[in-house]
């Protein structure tokens, strides 16, 4: 297998894992007596735990090691979904999801670093394309068989399986390939990340990662109290929507790379995804299946144009540690989003909180407009 190949089959197989159970566990948690705000809180232990690692693996990524990190991040993920199918409750929980957080902020950043670091000559769109599509094409799968074991054999059987197909992507990490390495200076990422055009593209990308922590806090409770849907009809409502994520991505890829196609298509695909998740509160299933599907393949080509942004933004030789850092401005967004939509959701109706987060997309979209108008990412 060639280097790419294997990043893929890691990717796929341990988003398979860590997102599925993100969209899963909710319901568990539930089950267990958790409250909406014990819910939100652990959703932002999973998101605030990578602000302790982000930089620090990206800076190692940039100086020292890649393949390493990734190693030791898939050995951890897997004894942390051991852990979690004997825990049942809070604070046990809680360490398990701050671990997991850490896990899989750790191996985005190296798992990133490395394509970003690629010296491969291809268009950017196919390339960035094609690692998107398998980051959403594991969730697909996972979620549908996730969903369907938990219904038939419970979350521990969960758990464990997908502690298994941890085991079975570390073997695939074996010759990831490994970029040049640079003594960087710190005030280097200070002036990578502090001029205008970083500031502003980090706002929007702030503004995004907001809605994404209403997929792990209040979207399966929602599926169920408006459309009776058990475990498994909200697997499969899940699963529809991410493949179509990650067959948008693929087809983005597609496209030759223009800049300002990108720009246009990005802006376009941001207001698609709050329109897309505001209507898809529409108390019709079938409505509000179709209105997901838009805001999934709205959040597929937008995965993609904002990895080909970031890898634009910065230099391959600090690439990892600003990346870094931007996701931990992102991380900071999905945190804030678990503490307020989770118990806001709970409290006044789990449509509310998706309501807010397809508006905040729409506003990021009229935003992005008037900042990417005079410069290009």
């Amino acid at each position: 297998m060639t280097a790419h190949s294997r990043i893929h089959l890691i990717n796929f197989v341990r988003k398979l894992a860590v997102t599925s159970v993100l969209f899963l566990a909710p319901p568990h948690f539930l089950s267990l007596g958790f409250s909406g705000l014990q819910i939100g809180a652990m959703i932002s232990f999973y998101a605030v735990a990578p602000l302790f690692v982000a930089f620090p693996t990206g800076l190692i990524n940039d100086r020292f090691s890649i393949t390493g990190i990734v190693r030791a991040g898939l050995g951890l993920q897997t004894v942390l979904l051991v852990l979690a199918a004997w825990s049942r409750t809070f604070p046990a929980l809680a360490w398990v999801f701050f671990g997991l957080g850490i896990v899989n902020n750790a191996l985005d950043i190296s798992l990133n670093s490395l394509f970003y670091k690629d010296e491969a000559v291809m268009d950017r769109n196919r390339k960035y394309a094609t690692y998107v599509f398998w980051n959403a094409a594991g969730p697909a799968v996972g979620v549908l068989g996730g969903g369907f074991l938990a219904q038939t054999a419970g979350f521990k059987a969960l758990f464990l399986a997908f502690a298994g197909l941890s085991v079975v992507s570390m073997a695939a990490a074996g010759r990831l390939g490994e970029a040049r390495f640079h003594s960087i200076p710190l005030r280097e990422y200070g002036r990578s990340l502090g001029n205008r055009k970083a500031l502003l593209f980090i706002v929007f990308m702030f503004i995004l990662a907001l809605h994404w922590a209403v997929e792990g806090t209040v979207y399966a409770p929602f599926l169920q109290e408006a459309f009776g849907l058990d475990g498994f009809g909200s697997a499969l409502y899940m699963s529809a929507g991410l493949t179509a994520m990650s067959i948008a991505a693929y087809l983005v890829g597609r496209r030759k790379y223009d800049p300002q196609v990108n720009t246009r298509l990005l802006l376009f695909f941001m207001a698609l995804s709050g329109a897309g998740l505001v209507l898809m509160t529409v108390r019709s299933l079938a409505a509000s299946l179709a209105f997901r599907l838009l805001h999934d393949i709205a959040d597929g080509g937008m995965g993609v144009l904002t990895t080909v942004a970031v890898s634009n933004l910065f230099e391959k030789r600090h690439i990892g540690g600003s990346a870094a850092l931007i996701l931990s401005i992102q991380i900071i967004g999905q945190m804030a989003g678990a503490m307020v939509f989770s118990p806001l959701g709970f409290r006044f109706g789990l449509h509310v909180p998706i309501l807010i987060a397809g508006g905040l997309l729409v506003l990021n979209a009229g935003y992005g407009l008037r900042v990417f108008r005079n410069t290009e990412y």
